[in-house]
């Protein structure tokens, strides 16, 4: 089996944001990932994680005005000042919790927007923002992900992902593959694993069930045979566990001893 990292965005939220690493310690995690801890002093979270015992090996960058329906500043015109603000801002707390990567989320196109006008834009920002992580010893992240979740999202489907990754050139910019996102936009989950993962510009894998993006233990995916498939294909990452529990995330976890 891969080795899982508990989202603490969407698991354990029983408990208190800074609770929540000894939580998923207990249940086995062997890592924790989040999408955006920054209402949290830095050291507040990397004591909690080392008591805990557990790395964070993935969080978002600050995603702009997202109370206000943004959803990353990456591509969205006009923002290049705010986008390098937030991959500052990243940069520092992911250092001051010892974080190997982030995720800069790409933004959503505005209506009447086309893509292309923005892509040139994203590329730039990217190959910047690629630049100061590689400074700070960071690996940074672009995901896919589907317009049911987030309408009008700039970045939807993996091979779109890996033609960005070419034309920034950055050895540290790699993609976040969501199967979720994965199968709800194009499918074909297994055979994108067997074309991807061997490029080497995979630098991080995250589950969820289809279509309920629950536990990944029913729904449209086969998940004891896609983990199967990670490990032979020799991924040595991680696996996010970005789901909603069905109920308490403790009592959900039959999918990891398989049953």
């Amino acid at each position: 089996m891969p080795r899982f990292a508990a989202n603490l965005s969407l698991l354990y939220t029983v408990h208190s944001f800074l609770d929540r690493p000894a939580a998923a310690a207990h249940d086995g995690f062997a890592a924790v990932e989040c999408q955006f801890p920054y209402q949290h002093p830095a050291a507040a979270l990397s004591e909690r994680l080392a008591s805990a015992g557990l790395p964070l090996v993935l969080m978002n960058a600050p995603p702009g005005d997202w109370a206000g329906g943004e959803r990353g500043l990456a591509c969205l015109p006009g923002r290049s000042d705010d986008f390098r603000r937030s991959v500052d801002q990243a940069l520092v707390y992911a250092q001051d919790v010892d974080c190997p990567r982030g995720h800069v989320m790409a933004g959503c196109l505005a209506p009447g927007t086309e893509r292309a006008a923005l892509q040139a834009a994203y590329v730039e920002r990217l190959a910047w923002a690629a630049a100061q992580a590689a400074t700070a010893g960071v690996e940074l992240l672009i995901e896919p992900i589907n317009q049911r979740d987030i309408p009008g999202y700039f970045l939807n489907r993996q091979d779109h992902a890996h033609e960005i990754i070419s034309l920034v050139g950055a050895a540290n910019l790699k993609v976040q593959m969501d199967l979720y996102h994965c199968q709800v936009v194009e499918g074909d989950v297994a055979m994108k694993l067997r074309h991807y993962l061997p490029s080497g510009r995979v630098g991080h894998l995250q589950v969820a069930g289809v279509p309920e993006r629950q536990e990944p233990d029913a729904g449209e995916l086969n998940f004891a045979y896609l983990f199967e498939l990670i490990d032979a294909l020799g991924y040595e990452g991680y696996v996010g566990c970005e789901y909603r529990p069905r109920a308490g995330t403790s009592e959900g976890l039959g999918w990891q001893r398989g049953g």
